[in-house]
């Protein structure tokens, strides 16, 4: 779903730029954001889409960190599967669009 307008926010910036930047240090700055933020639903929802998807995906990595030998794959793998997801919806957010993943994007839509 794709917004053109996607209105003013409460802290000063631009909203795509915001919801970029709400996912640049993963949940951490998805929690600044969603708190900072008060009135813009494009900016709260890539904020709290970012704090389910990254916090769900560290602490995943961590678990998985602490088996040995395939543990340690499989926390290699869903590193690598994080960065990709990192890079895509920080390039979706500054194009402006409601990029809604699957678990998260629906969790993030209610909370907006």
């Amino acid at each position: 779903m794709e917004q053109n307008d996607l209105g003013k926010t409460s802290i000063g910036l631009q909203p795509n730029l915001a919801a970029l930047l709400s996912y640049l240090a993963g949940f951490i700055t998805g929690i600044i954001f969603y708190v900072l933020e008060k009135e813009n639903k494009f900016v709260r929802f890539h904020a709290m889409q970012s704090i389910v998807t990254f916090g769900f995906l560290f602490v995943g990595t961590f678990v998985f960190g602490i088996v040995p030998f395939i543990g340690w794959v499989i926390a290699f793998l869903l590193w690598i599967a994080s960065v990709a997801l990192w890079i895509l919806l920080m390039i979706k957010a500054y194009q402006g669009v409601y990029f809604k993943l699957p678990v998260a994007g629906d969790i993030a839509e209610k909370n907006s």
